[in-house]
């Protein structure tokens, strides 16, 4: 049976444990729990195609096992003097609902009311324009570009966008090119029609949802409404990824001294029965976020 660090080395091609998590070795518990969140989303079982769910698994429980092992002072201490995991329990092995337990109880689910805050405090600040420039520029000026870069950026916010753009313009902050100055009739239209249809593609999957919300009292809604906002987003890698980002700095748990042990996960289960996981069906034009390839984490 293959070790901990084996894995690793399997899945990511890194036995240092630090390097994957992206992190110093001095990095604190809240670095630690960001870094995790961070990495856990890219290989989360609910959230990849149903043809990548039993590597995403496997992999999803490894980034866990060496959380709980850098969160745990003596594991830790053990793997910085030695370079050593102790692999003498069987938690990496099954016990798959013991981790997404785990993995709840620390990042609690993004509300509506959460993002609605999080845009009102968004727009029109120096972030959102960090990002237009840093869209505009990637983009070279493509609007289409833009709208699947800017969070919360809609054909609505056009006229803002461009008179922001217009004046880093004048003051030579930005370069002037013609696809945003002299956009052709026929592309904006085009755009506004897409960005019409799926708008109401949203509104009809967040109905189903709040429908089936009314009959479930478990949290199930909460995970879906992510799914749905990301539906909306279709082709908003980045510009997501940044927003999740950010709502979790914002909203994620602060209390980094609350330990969660998975002993304690497990007696209080009792012996209930494996969980049913919820499976999101992703359309297939719709680009992934993030791609694990030959067991390297990649962004795009």
């Amino acid at each position: 049976m293959s070790s901990t660090l084996e894995l690793c080395e399997k899945f990511f091609d890194t036995k240092d444990v630090y390097k994957l998590f992206q992190i110093e070795k001095t990095a604190t518990e809240k670095e630690l729990k960001k870094a995790y969140y961070k990495l856990s989303l890219l290989v989360h079982p609910d959230r990849v195609p149903e043809a990548q769910k039993h590597d995403a698994t496997e992999k999803f429980k490894l980034i866990s096992k060496l959380y709980e092992t850098l969160s745990d002072k003596d594991k830790r201490a053990l793997y910085d003097e030695q370079g050593i995991i102790d692999d003498d329990d069987d938690n990496l092995e099954g016990k798959l609902n013991n981790w997404l337990e785990l993995w709840r109880k620390l990042f609690k689910p993004i509300t509506t009311e959460d993002i609605n805050n999080y845009e009102k405090s968004y727009v029109g600040s120096d972030l959102e324009k960090a990002d237009i420039k840093k869209a505009y520029l990637n983009g070279k000026g493509c609007i289409n570009y833009m709208m699947n870069s800017v969070p919360f950026m809609k054909v609505e916010d056009e006229p803002r966008i461009q008179e922001v753009v217009r004046k880093m313009i004048e003051e030579e902050e930005l370069p002037e090119y013609k696809a945003f100055t002299q956009e052709p009739e026929m592309k904006r239209k085009k755009r506004h029609k897409k960005y019409a249809r799926e708008s109401k593609e949203a509104k009809e999957i967040l109905a189903k949802i709040e429908a089936k919300n009314k009959k479930q009292a478990d949290a199930a809604g909460s995970t879906s409404l992510e799914q749905a906002i990301m539906h909306r987003q279709k082709a908003r890698g980045e510009g997501f990824s940044s927003l999740l980002d950010n709502l979790m700095a914002k909203y994620g748990n602060e209390d980094d001294d609350e330990a969660i042990s998975l002993e304690d996960l497990g007696k209080s289960r009792g012996k209930k029965k494996g969980q049913k996981k919820s499976a999101t069906k992703k359309d297939k034009d719709e680009p992934q976020l993030h791609t694990v390839k030959n067991g390297k984490v990649k962004k795009r």
